[in-house]
């Protein structure tokens, strides 16, 4: 049989289209049914490369028993996390203050008037190791519906309540200095000083907050943080989690050292990584960072960039129905492939030998060398080849419009690094893709799979999107990627922003009303929509020094140092933002006369300096000898303009 998720584009809900379970997606209908037939709503988020959401799916929506219960007794519905951010966040939100932990599979039971009572993540289809299983769950919460349905009615409204409450304490605000000496002493009390990294298993590589102990050592605000973002970055590309033949980085690590990874790869990962590679590069010069920066790249030019120039989301864990299957080799396999001595020296190098650190086989791993061996490189490419056709990966082809934009950021920030206009141009053409197919006017969707769009954008596809204009801005001095920046920021301010107390709504006025209306302050695994936008209002105050936009980023400062105030380390993107509201970059203002002679600025200048073009004159900004003039201000002061390049 097949249910309502048939005729959906996203392919998480295309992987349920079959089961016996009778889902529908997110909608009026289903709530309606649920009403009339007087059901409770069975709520199941995931994501089409998730691997527990795989295992869920085969033991209980694939089976027929599960799916009586549910079709019974519940209306079902199915949402892809990645095409409603909204809906994911508030029920996690809601799973958060229940259970003291979420993730995906997330699994939520809900009145029809869309009130949670009940939440978890993954159940077994039978109950084992404590935790309950699955179709016991149904019967229990169907018994609970039928005899004790004012219990749970009371119970939704409690949680909206209290969680309602929650959205609107804040916290004092404090300063910048202390937010940021309070968040890099976090980093260094939980740092790894053996494997890198922060905390204990599972490492998430968290690139953004690598950034910000990059920026902290630039700006002398944390003497060790550059040894602990070199280190992290290090072990992340020596160990497992970077593919050592396919290049590009798993989701995160599932031990302390960096070597078993979750397999699957997320473009919004890599992106963040090719970023905090290059500004390693940028810092220390040492070529390992561009090397990485640049194989993560080509990773994702070659299998996870649409023809048209849009990039893919992920690509799964599993082959086979087996987490790693694609990634892992025994020692024969090469030697049968690469023959006996070029076979042993591969093996030797990657680490693989017969006792196996995976379950009996082997990931590639260098943890003990700091580069690959130039005898080894070459014969990359056809292990490489091989293991294409061993097994197959499932590949995620939608398109996001916040993902997109976030790796359009980091290849302008790897053509400034190393002049190669390839890199240029392949962010050229994903934004012409975002614009004719992920944009009507200023307004933006969330996504793009075949012909089929999703729902209308959220505040983290306005912020990364702006974001990725304003790199192209700098990146290809072209003043037309500034305008259409500074119109989807007026789109942001007037859809999303709150002026009476700061910060930036999930969803906008043109969106469905949802039981919370939160504003998304956590950088976790990618920066929030608040912290992306944070730095782009600060970056575009510097750049147009225009009034409207000072006063929407004095408030969003304001709210957001307040929200920070209780864990600065888990707004590191934010503060990044902050130090320099407090601290401005250095800002190098071109007064241009000819195009050509501001052809090399962006590799002259640093990424993160920020650059003015005018075409002529303007205040105290005149053409110094008729020429194309150059001011630089830095530190509260102003250099004498000159006009040779080469000068800055």
């Amino acid at each position: 049989m097949s249910n309502h998720l048939k005729d959906q584009s996203s392919p998480y809900l295309l992987q349920h289209a079959e089961n016996p379970v009778d889902w529908f997606p997110w909608g009026e209908e289903a709530f309606q049914k649920a009403r009339t037939e007087d059901k409770p709503v069975f709520l199941s988020i995931g994501y089409s490369t998730c691997h527990w959401c795989h295992v869920m799916a085969h033991e209980s929506f694939e089976d027929d028993e599960t799916a009586r219960l549910l079709n019974e007794y519940f209306i079902s519905i199915k949402v892809d996390k990645e095409e409603r951010p909204d809906i994911d966040s508030i029920y996690m939100s809601v799973c958060q203050a229940l259970t003291g932990s979420g993730g995906w599979p997330m699994s939520i039971f809900m009145t029809p008037d869309k009130k949670p009572f009940y939440a978890g993540t993954y159940f077994p289809k039978e109950s084992r190791y404590g935790m309950t299983g699955f179709n016991n769950l149904l019967k229990i919460i169907h018994e609970k519906w039928e005899s004790g349905r004012k219990q749970l009615s009371e119970s939704s409204d409690r949680i909206v309540a209290a969680l309602n409450r929650a959205d609107t304490v804040r916290a004092e605000i404090k300063n910048e200095g202390d937010l940021i000496q309070t968040a890099v002493k976090h980093f260094r009390n939980s740092y790894d000083k053996k494997y890198g990294g922060f905390g204990n298993a599972p490492k998430f590589p968290a690139a953004h907050n690598l950034w910000f102990l990059m920026t902290c050592y630039e700006k002398s605000c944390g003497d060790d943080a550059l040894e602990m973002a070199e280190h992290t970055l290090e072990r992340m590309y020596l160990g497992g989690l970077f593919d050592h033949i396919g290049y590009g980085f798993s989701r995160y690590s599932t031990d302390r050292y960096f070597l078993v990874p979750h397999f699957e790869k997320m473009l919004y990962d890599n992106a963040l990584l090719i970023i905090a590679y290059c500004k390693a590069y940028r810092i220390t010069k040492k070529k390992l960072y561009l090397d990485i920066a640049e194989k993560t790249a080509f990773y994702i030019l070659r299998e996870m960039t649409s023809p048209e120039g849009g990039f893919y989301s992920a690509q799964d864990a599993d082959s086979d129905g087996e987490e790693g299957k694609y990634y892992v080799f025994k020692p024969f396999e090469i030697i049968s492939l690469l023959g006996e001595k070029e076979g042993e020296a591969f093996n030797r190098c990657f680490g693989i030998d017969e006792k196996g650190n995976f379950e009996g086989k082997n990931i590639l791993n260098l943890s003990d060398k700091s580069r690959l061996d130039g005898v080894i490189e070459h014969l990359i490419p056809k292990v490489y080849e091989y293991r294409t056709k061993r097994a197959k990966l499932h590949l995620d082809d939608k398109i996001l419009t916040s993902w997109n934009s976030l790796m359009i950021t980091a290849m302008c920030r790897l053509y400034r690094e190393t002049e190669n206009i390839a890199y240029l141009k392949t962010a050229k053409k994903a934004q012409s893709y975002i614009e004719n197919h992920l944009s009507e006017g200023n307004a933006l969707y969330v996504s793009r799979r075949g012909e089929a769009k999703g729902a209308a954008g959220f505040i983290d596809d306005y912020a990364y999107y702006i974001h990725s204009l304003l790199s192209l801005y700098e990146a290809a001095c072209d003043v037309s990627y500034l305008k259409k920046a500074e119109l989807f920021c007026e789109r942001a301010l007037s859809d999303f922003f709150d002026y009476n107390t700061g910060g930036f709504y999930l969803y906008g006025k043109s969106h469905e009303k949802l039981i919370l209306h939160p504003k998304e302050t956590y950088d976790g695994a990618m920066p929030s929509g608040n912290s992306i936008m944070a730095y782009n209002l600060v970056r575009l105050f510097y750049i147009t020094h225009d009034k409207k936009t000072e006063e929407a980023l004095k408030k969003q400062m304001a709210f957001m140092s307040a929200e920070a105030g209780d864990y600065p380390a888990g707004h590191a993107m934010f503060l990044t933002a902050f130090s320099d509201y407090a601290n401005p970059p250095q800002t190098v203002t071109a007064v241009v006369q000819n195009a050509s002679d501001i052809a090399r600025l962006p590799f002259v200048v640093s990424p993160d300096s920020v650059i003015r073009l005018l075409n002529k004159p303007a205040d105290e900004y005149v053409l110094l000898h008729g020429k194309t003039t150059f001011y630089i201000c830095r530190d509260y002061a102003c250099l004498p303009p000159v006009n040779d390049l080469n000068r800055l």
